[in-house]
C-alpha cells in the first residue's frame, strides 16, 4: 500500500467520523418540544417526509436546505407563477396539489410532517387540520402569523413572526445552528435599515392586496405591518384587529396614505390592474399616494412570512424615503 493511498483512507475515515459525529449531535438534541399556536408538539426525531404549503412557507424550508427531507409541496400553481429561483430551489419535488390539499392527497404522499397555516392551506373546522392529520400520524407546524385565526390573544405583528418560525423549524429538523445563522444575518441587515431611517418621518402606507368593490389588506397581526414599520413607515390599517381582512375604500381614503404597496401576483395584469383601480376610484384618486404616484409592487412571498421579507424591507425603506416618486 502506498503512502498516498494510506493518506486517502485516513481522509475518508476522518470525513466519515465527522459525518457520524454531526449525525450523533443532531440525534442527541431529540426529543424536542415546540410551542406552536399554544400547542406543544414533541418530535422524537427529525421529520423525513415533509410537505409544505404555499410559496412563502416552502421558501422557509428551502432556506434551511430541507429539500432532501421533503416529499412534496402544495398550493403554488393554482394561484401564482413560480419564479425561476423558486423552481430551482424546488428541484424535483412534486407539487401534490395546485391549491389547498385534500386529506386524500396528503395521505397518499405518506408524509410525517405538514407545514401550513390557518388560511394557508388549512381552515378551522376544515378537513385538513392539525387534529385531523394527527389521526394519521402526521404532525403539523402552523405558521405563526396565522395563529391569530384561532388565538385572539396574540401580540402585534413584528419580525419575530419570521424569526420564530425559522428557529422552530431549525429545532424540529436538527438544524438549529443554521437557523440561528439565518436569523443573525437578517437581524444585521434590518439593523442597517433601522439606522438609515432613524429620525425620518414615518410615511402613511396602505397595502393593497386585491379586490375592487372592497380591498383586502393586512391589519395589526399581518406581516406587512411588521415590514412597513421595519422600513420606517406606518400601516394606516394597523388598528384592524385581524391579520388579513377587508375594509372599505372610504376608510382607507380618509386616512390618506402617502404610499401604497401593490401586491404583484404576477398574473396577466399583475400590479398594474390594481393601480388602475386606485386611479379610477373617486375617493382613492384624491389620496397623496395616488396623486403623487408613490407606490411599490411587491411579490406575495415578499409580504407573507418568509425569507424574502428582509429584502422587501430594504426595497420598501428605499422607496418610502426617496426624495422623488415612482
Amino acid at each position: 500500500m502506498t503512502l498516498g493511498s494510506v493518506r486517502h483512507r485516513h481522509v475518508l475515515f476522518g470525513l466519515a467520523l465527522v459525518a457520524a459525529l454531526a449525525a450523533a449531535a443532531s440525534a442527541s438534541a431529540f426529543p424536542v418540544t415546540i410551542d406552536n399556536c399554544g400547542r406543544h408538539i414533541t418530535f422524537d426525531r427529525p421529520p423525513s417526509r415533509a410537505v409544505s404549503h404555499d410559496q412563502n412557507i416552502s421558501e422557509m424550508m428551502f432556506a434551511l436546505g430541507l429539500q432532501p427531507r421533503m416529499v412534496g409541496i402544495t398550493g403554488i400553481t393554482g394561484w401564482y407563477k413560480m419564479t425561476p429561483r423558486f423552481k430551482a430551489a424546488m428541484g424535483s419535488l412534486p407539487e401534490l396539489a395546485p391549491k389547498n390539499p385534500s386529506m386524500e392527497v396528503l395521505i397518499a404522499a405518506e408524509p410525517d410532517f405538514f407545514f401550513a397555516g390557518w388560511s394557508y392551506g388549512m381552515q378551522p373546522g376544515g378537513e385538513v387540520t392539525p387534529d385531523t392529520l394527527a389521526v394519521h400520524g402526521i404532525k403539523t407546524y402552523v405558521l405563526t402569523e396565522s395563529c391569530i385565526r384561532v388565538d385572539k390573544m396574540r401580540p402585534r405583528a413584528s419580525m419575530d413572526l419570521l424569526y420564530t418560525d425559522i428557529r422552530n423549524l431549525g429545532a424540529i429538523f436538527g438544524k438549529e445552528e443554521e437557523a440561528q445563522a439565518l436569523v443573525h444575518g437578517w437581524r444585521e441587515r434590518l439593523a442597517k435599515v433601522a439606522e438609515a431611517v432613524k429620525g425620518k418621518p414615518a410615511p402613511r402606507v396602505f397595502l393593497y392586496d386585491s379586490g375592487e368593490e372592497v380591498p383586502l389588506t393586512g391589519g395589526r397581526f399581518a406581516m406587512p405591518t411588521a415590514l412597513i414599520e421595519a422600513a420606517g413607515g406606518r400601516n394606516v390599517m394597523d388598528d384592524l384587529e385581524t391579520s388579513w381582512g377587508k375594509v372599505s375604500w372610504e376608510t382607507v381614503a380618509a386616512r390618506n396614505p402617502e404610499f401604497i404597496i401593490l401586491l404583484d401576483y404576477q398574473d396577466e395584469a399583475g400590479w398594474k390592474r390594481l393601480w388602475e383601480v386606485l386611479e379610477k376610484h373617486p375617493a382613492m384618486a384624491t389620496t397623496d399616494a395616488v396623486k403623487n404616484r408613490r407606490f411599490l409592487p411587491l411579490l406575495y412571498t415578499e409580504i407573507t412570512p418568509g425569507p424574502a421579507n428582509v429584502g422587501a424591507v430594504e426595497k420598501l425603506a428605499e422607496a418610502l424615503h426617496a426624495a422623488g416618486s415612482r
